[in-house]
């Protein structure tokens, strides 16, 4: 059968014939171009890849180690060989210098030579040299670093203008989102990758973490590259990734831009950050925290303790829940840790306290971070103090705690020294201790703290001994095991 053109069926077709198809094509139009639009992905990157490539940098830092030559072996006393090892040894000039080199990226944010990329990057480095995409080489300047936010900010001086980037507004990317990153990785030299925003507001290990997660491939050697978005901006900095095998699997994390801005800013300005220092410890308020404090919402931060500092001499008290920062409303420990690094030194804000069920209005002004040696950070997230534990004879051991008690479904009553580890290599691991097992005795003495345990070794070596006798139980089981003290 002839195939007929829709101008053929139009003519043919009845008025009501005529309106349904006409529906349909128009239907069939607005349906590609909502596919089309959901769809969001290039044609191609090659575009933004030649406009943005110029301003993305090679990093190669070096560094002077030291490295011991001659033979490093360890020749028995009396043995034939023994003067002629030393003799050799002396003749060699001992702690040699060695240039070492590391690869890494970067990003100029300045026609005037300002660069940006991470901390570990360059730490440590004697030299930097910077490696532009048209090929030609600077010499770097350090201006500063910020370690908790791993950041760095370079400068080189050029002939002329260089091109440079500008950063984005990271709080506005979501999760879908095409990213492009950039970078040297594995010192293959200038190479780009693209993916999406895989999730946002990651925590690593900073206090001050505000990381992208993107599967775009960031492999070694990206680090402090740039993760741009869509319109050519940066919204991160490339810096760690989530691999068994130091490659790239689709998780990597680059530091959010509006988090880099601000240290970038006062790294030009000051050399170093200045960040505000409200000086409390706090917990997150849990909703059984919520329920006994009379909360109607398991929101803001539960002050546990109050140092001298800011917070104090502005009338905060152990108990308080802070619910609003400087007109900002706090959800939880996290954000108020960011929120309060973000604030200026010196500034005075309103803080907002939910104390005994009633509401207050404290006025507070805000020390700096970097100044208070000793104290607690911004505002701390409390910390479970870890128990004190002993390492001796191949034997991690820790006193019994109500915890370590109901894990090892021992009585109240239960006195000793609970094994938490054992070194395989260790004649107690060859002689069947493991842990879970408990320390009773040492030296027929009952031990009941670590320094016990301490003492009874000092006394069997005073004594003469070369082994101490401990008395263990497993499962409520005794059992005499005899360590040999030089496993200490």
């Amino acid at each position: 059968m002839k195939p007929q053109s829709l101008a053929q069926i139009k003519d043919r077709a009845t008025p009501m014939r005529l309106f349904w198809l006409t529906t349909l094509s128009m239907v069939l139009v607005l349906s590609q171009s909502l596919m089309a639009a959901a769809r969001g992905a290039p044609e191609s990157f090659a575009d933004l890849a030649e406009r943005i490539s110029p301003s993305v940098v090679n990093i190669t830092t070096s560094t002077t180690v030291a490295e011991r030559t001659g033979p490093q072996g360890i020749v028995p006393e009396g043995s034939p060989f023994e003067d002629f090892f030393r003799e050799f040894q002396e003749r060699g000039d001992g702690e040699q210098p060695r240039r070492s080199s590391a690869l890494g990226s970067g990003f100029v944010i300045s026609e005037d030579g300002f660069i940006v990329t991470n901390n570990h990057v360059i730490e440590g480095a004697d030299e930097i040299l910077i490696e532009f995409f048209e090929g030609f080489e600077l010499p770097a300047e350090l201006i500063g670093t910020d370690p908790n936010t791993d950041i760095a900010l370079l400068k080189v001086t050029a002939d002329e203008p260089l091109k440079f980037v500008s950063f984005g507004d990271s709080d506005v990317a979501r999760v879908g989102d095409w990213v492009v990153a950039m970078g040297n990785p594995l010192g293959q030299g200038f190479s780009v990758s693209a993916g999406i925003v895989s999730a946002r507001n990651r925590a690593l290990s900073g206090t001050y973490d505000d990381y992208i997660q993107t599967d775009a491939a960031i492999n070694r050697g990206n680090s402090g590259g740039p993760l741009f978005n869509m319109e050519g901006d940066v919204i991160g900095v490339n810096t760690a990734i989530l691999s068994p095998n130091g490659g790239s699997i689709g998780i990597g994390f680059s530091m959010a831009s509006n988090v880099v801005t601000r240290v970038v800013d006062q790294l030009k300005e000051f050399g170093e950050t200045r960040r505000g220092w409200l000086g409390v410890r706090i917990q997150d308020v849990t909703p059984d925290v919520a329920e006994a404090l009379g909360l109607e919402e398991a929101n803001g931060a539960l002050v546990s303790d109050v140092p001298d500092g800011p917070a104090k001499d502005g009338g905060v008290l152990a108990g308080d829940v802070i619910i609003s920062f400087d007109g900002v409303d706090v959800a939880d420990t996290r954000q108020l840790v960011r929120v309060v690094a973000n604030a200026p030194v010196g500034k005075t804000v309103r803080v907002v306290v939910n104390r005994n069920g009633e509401t207050q209005t404290l006025k507070i002004t805000l020390g700096r971070r970097e100044e208070a040696q000793g104290a607690v950070p911004a505002a701390a997230p409390v910390e479970p103090e870890a128990p004190k534990q002993l390492d001796l004879m191949g034997l991690t051991l820790s006193p019994l705690t109500d915890e370590i008690r109901t894990e090892l479904q021992l009585s109240e009553t239960a006195r000793g020294l609970a094994v938490v580890g054992v070194e395989e290599t260790s004649q107690a691991f060859e002689k069947g201790l493991r842990a879970g097992d408990i320390i009773t005795e040492a030296g027929q003495s009952p031990v009941l703290e670590l320094d016990d345990l301490q003492k009874r070794v000092e006394e069997a070596k005073e004594g003469g001994r070369k082994s101490l006798l401990l008395l263990v139980r497993r499962g409520g089981d005794p059992r005499f095991v005899a360590l040999s003290l030089d496993a200490e």
